[in-house]
């Protein structure tokens, strides 16, 4: 079966974005040991998975990197977004605009266990947060990718605030980056 990974930007105090959805906190000027395991972690994924909310300006802004930077640092890592599948899960999109993406639109849970069990890589999960919250929610994460950015910035969005059980987690590895960012990597803790 396919794992399903989550990658996401945290605050110190476990905020992924500002109330308003802001990331002017995040640090951005990655050094190149934080960009090897971003690369790695999403080379071994062969599928995204978005909630509506996120959709619109992750694809904007990886296919502007394509379309109008080809010199940019970015532009493989983003070559590599649009080129990836992904799944958007939605309750109101009808049709997607963007290329290599279908619509997922029933049962969340049934939904993602359909696609775990599809052949192929990893599966990596960037965000909104109602939609990680949902996943998490529902036991569906495999690994937990958590960047966490050295800002604290009081209030904003979670993606563990709507737990109603405690989820136990395993630290599978730890590793803090010059620039400032401490990756935490955990799995489900198995009873």
């Amino acid at each position: 079966m396919r794992k399903l990974k989550l990658q996401v930007q945290m605050s110190v105090d476990g905020y992924i974005s500002g109330p308003k959805g802001e990331l002017d906190w995040t640090v951005w000027n990655w050094d190149s040991g934080l960009e090897a395991y971003v690369n790695a972690l999403t080379d071994s994924s062969n599928t995204i998975l978005l909630g509506r909310n996120m959709t619109d300006g992750f694809v904007n802004y990886w296919t502007d990197v394509v379309n109008n930077q080809p010199k940019s640092r970015e532009f493989p890592f983003a070559k590599k977004m649009i080129d990836t599948p992904k799944v958007v899960f939605t309750k109101t999109m009808e049709e997607s605009i963007w290329a290599n993406t279908t619509l997922a639109k029933g049962d969340l849970t049934e939904e993602v266990n359909q696609i775990k069990n599809q052949d192929g890589g990893d599966i990596i999960v960037y965000g909104g947060a109602g939609f990680v919250s949902s996943l998490i929610k529902a036991g569906l994460i495999d690994e937990y990718h958590l960047f966490i950015n050295p800002t604290a910035i009081g209030n904003g969005m979670m993606i563990f605030g709507d737990l109603e059980e405690k989820q136990n987690l395993t630290l599978v590895k730890s590793q803090a980056f010059d620039c400032g960012i401490v990756v935490l990597c955990y799995q489900p803790k198995v009873s």
